[in-house]
Order: structure tokens, then sequence, then C-alpha cells
């Protein structure tokens, strides 16, 4: 059984908890123990993976959250930004699944976070899982 920590950044409530239940139900369904850590947003979702893969407690993470397009061009550096720094962060051999919803509006997000329609979170957990299976194999 591994350990696995769901970091979210939790702007929007309904959202996150679809999300969560989507990637909480694979992850769990699959064995493993889960933890949920909530950041105040997608921007400090790849410090917090950081700072818990230096715990050494758990073995995968799964990235969870929403950003919407605005009127400013804020969404683009939090998109990016927080994209990039998971990226950096799998780059390094750590087991991320990201869940980060990225979209022009609430309709698209509800869409991708919904467990009975896209289940955004619930692919996160896979990834999570594979990229985990693949760091157990090459180590």
């Amino acid at each position: 059984m591994a350990q696995f920590l769901i970091v979210e950044a939790r702007f929007y409530d309904h959202l996150n908890d679809m999300l969560i239940a989507g990637a909480r139900k694979v992850l769990e369904d699959s064995g493993h123990h889960v933890d949920i850590l909530t950041v105040p947003g997608a921007l400090e979702i790849p410090a917090a993976i950081s700072m818990a893969v230096d715990s050494n407690r758990y073995d995968g993470f799964v990235a969870l959250g929403a950003v919407i397009r605005g009127e400013t061009y804020h969404f683009e550096i939090v998109a990016g930004e927080s994209a990039r720094g998971i990226m950096a962060l799998t780059m390094d051999g750590i087991a991320i699944g990201n869940g980060i919803l990225t979209t022009e509006n609430e309709e698209q997000a509800i869409v991708r976070a919904d467990p009975a329609q896209a289940n955004k979170g619930a692919g996160a957990a896979q990834a999570a899982l594979r990229l985990l299976e693949l760091q157990e194999k090459f180590q």
C-alpha cells in the first residue's frame, strides 16, 4: 500500500469536492492511503509537493484545483507556472498526477471535475499511479 498526498488549491469548493471525490476513489479502490493538504492557490501546489517530498512520507501525489480565465493576464501566469512547477518535479522522478483544471469558464470546469462526466480528478490519480509504477520499475 502506497501513501498518496492530494494537494488541492481550494478556491472553488464545489469543483474541488468533485475532483477530490474522483481522485480519492481511484486511489482508495487501488488499496492506497490518501491524505489531503489544502494550499491557498495553484501556484503553491508545486512548493507544497516539494516540501512533502522532503518529508519522505509519501510515495505519490495528485495536484488538484481549478484555474478559470478571468479578465486579466493572471490566468496565463497561474495556469502556466503551476504546470511548469509540477512538470519540473516530475522530471526529478516524483510521481505526480496533474489535475489542475484550466478552463475558459465555470461550465467547462464543472464538466471536467464531475465524476459522472470527464472525471479529471480520477484521471490525475490514475496518472500518479502509473508514474509510481514506472518509478518502481526503474529504481
